[in-house]
């Protein structure tokens, strides 16, 4: 498996004026862990592998509640209110509770983690995140016995975010996962990327990302977590389930009804340059291929 260090994937002067970022999001300096976790997809030249730019990632964006366009997300979200901003965990537990953005900065240790972003379209990118594992958010509150699954819902203001005003999907943006699913050290929760606050356009201030999952299971600008027992119908499900299934792991076997899974093109790299091939759980089977052991993943896709 391949490490990637720190300076290995962040530019000299980012990596310098990190702490200027650690103090922007209210996380003492004392307390940041800046560590990378594993990034692995073999299918990748080293040419390939190196992170997207910042330029990239903030302008190339699926964010339907500000456009349809590629583009919308950057353009139509600059002047989006995200402070004051509350998040509940709610549903089967034994203390729900509401918690400001405040509050999590000031208790959960933010570190920055390398994980591809791989889009049901046949896009990838390679993202320097900042952010923590959701269960240590999850922690925060007892779990019943019958939370079996755990439901995102995103901020519903349409008054802010235009996309709203048009019936494109069933608003407020819903997702889920199972509940092991969301335990799993590598389901973040995502706070910043390149060492700077989460732009608006990527989810601000608070989204889910699940690497080894396309990007549409990654709840942008969260308001609500809710522990369930019985598996939550995702937006994409509602508006399409036969192209958009419950588990929507990287899987180059299973097609899109309208499309091939099994190649993609690395945002970035030169118009011209070869897709590469799509590798099962996006390069993460080692850490999660277990999840899913004895599940027929062309069934459950």
């Amino acid at each position: 498996m391949k490490k990637i260090r720190y300076s290995e994937i962040t530019p000299e002067k980012i990596y310098i004026n990190r702490r200027s970022f650690i103090k922007s999001i209210g996380i003492g300096a004392g307390s940041i862990a800046v560590t990378s976790l594993p990034f692995t997809n073999s299918a990748l030249s080293k040419e390939d592998d190196k992170h997207t730019s910042f330029k990239d990632i903030t302008t190339y964006n699926n964010y339907y509640e500000f456009g349809t366009s590629k583009s919308d997300p950057y353009i139509k979200s600059q002047n989006f209110k995200t402070n004051p901003w509350n998040i509940s965990i709610e549903g089967e537990v034994d203390n729900p509770i509401k918690i400001s953005m405040e509050e999590i900065s000031e208790t959960l240790v933010s570190e920055e983690r390398v994980l591809r972003l791989r889009c049901v379209e046949g896009w990838s990118m390679v993202i320097p995140w900042m952010g923590f594992s959701l269960s240590k958010l999850l922690s925060k509150v007892t779990l019943t016995s019958k939370a079996k699954f755990v439901k995102f819902e995103s901020v519903y203001d349409p008054d802010q975010m235009k996309g709203q005003r048009y019936p494109v999907l069933n608003w407020p943006y819903k997702e889920g996962l199972r509940i092991d699913e969301a335990m799993h050290p590598l389901t973040t929760v995502v706070t910043g990327l390149y060492n700077k606050k989460l732009p608006n356009q990527n989810g601000a201030p608070l989204r889910i990302f699940v690497p080894w999952k396309y990007g549409f299971k990654s709840a942008k600008a969260i308001v609500k977590i809710e522990l369930v027992e019985k598996m939550p119908t995702s937006s994409w499900m509602w508006a399409s389930p036969r192209e958009y299934g419950f588990y929507s792991n990287v899987n180059p076997n299973v097609n899109h009804p309208r499309w091939s899974q099994a190649t993609e093109r690395v945002i970035g790299n030169n118009i011209f340059a070869p897709r590469v091939k799509t590798l099962m759980f996006n390069g993460y089977g080692e850490e999660v291929a277990n999840l899913y052991a004895g599940m027929d993943l062309k069934k459950f896709f």
